[in-house]
């Protein structure tokens, strides 16, 4: 047994003593530990040595601060200011038309319109003599008069003439003679807007032509016989009315 111990003298001699020196600033620092940390944390198998922690044993240990952010959560702040509004975005697709609504109660009757302002204007004539053109251009004048209202047709003339401004309506009937060309125009002033025609036969008929015309302030409508080659005649009686000429107003300009 003194042999063995022999053999290990010389280790033992030359095994290194380990002292803690303390740090030049005084006591090492000891680490702070709360009674709530978790201990268990500590807990496992040691981690393995690196070269450096093995060759440096009087190294520091490591501090970790742990900050429970739970006590450090202070009351809730203000509302803050309402920011600026975004940009609009896409105008949507245009959706489907919705259900009818009911039908709304009746309103009350207006008050009445002052008749003074109501505007209107008809006439009609007629003519009981034949009549054979003599010229060119002759103009129909009528000698039965059945409605002239506010007296807008000028019997001697035999010429309406516009005092309302608006869309009229006329119409123009003539009883033809044997033998004989009918050839009229219905007139608007200087320029001929309709025809009526016939030509020569061995039976006398009866011809008729209407038109709707706008109409402006002092406008005149008329009916013109128009003589060429052959002779141009309308025939008529005093029994009975072959030739009439009707007009009236459709709807004033102003109203």
């Amino acid at each position: 047994m003194f042999d063995h111990l022999l053999l290990l003298s010389p280790v033992l001699l030359f095994l290194p003593l380990v002292i803690t020196v303390p740090s030049p600033g005084g006591a090492p620092p000891t680490p702070c530990r709360r009674c709530c940390d978790d201990l268990e944390l500590q807990k496992g198998p040691p981690a393995p040595q690196t070269g450096d922690q093995k060759s440096g044993l009087n190294q520091m240990p490591e501090v970790r601060t742990y900050i429970n952010m739970t006590i450090l959560k202070g009351d809730k702040g203000n509302r803050g200011d309402r920011g600026t509004p975004g940009k609009s975005g896409e105008e949507g697709a245009t959706g489907s038309r919705g259900p009818m609504g009911p039908k709304g109660t009746k309103g009350q009757v207006g008050p009445p319109g002052d008749t003074c302002k109501t505007q209107e204007a008809a006439f009609s004539v007629g003519r009981r003599k034949s009549l054979h053109s003599v010229d060119y251009y002759q103009a129909l004048v009528f000698d039965t008069e059945f409605v002239n209202l506010h007296g807008h047709f000028d019997m001697f003339k035999g010429k309406f003439n516009c005092y309302v401004p608006g869309i009229y309506f006329f119409n123009v009937n003539i009883h033809t003679w044997n033998f004989k060309e009918t050839y009229l125009h219905i007139m608007r002033n200087d320029k001929e807007q309709a025809i009526v025609y016939a030509q020569p036969s061995e039976r006398s008929i009866m011809q008729s032509q209407s038109l709707m015309l706008p109409l402006e302030l002092n406008d005149e409508v008329w009916v013109r016989l128009y003589k060429r080659e052959r002779e141009n005649a309308v025939y008529s009686d005093d029994v009975d009315v072959y030739i009439t000429f009707n007009g009236y107003l459709i709807k004033p300009t102003l109203e």
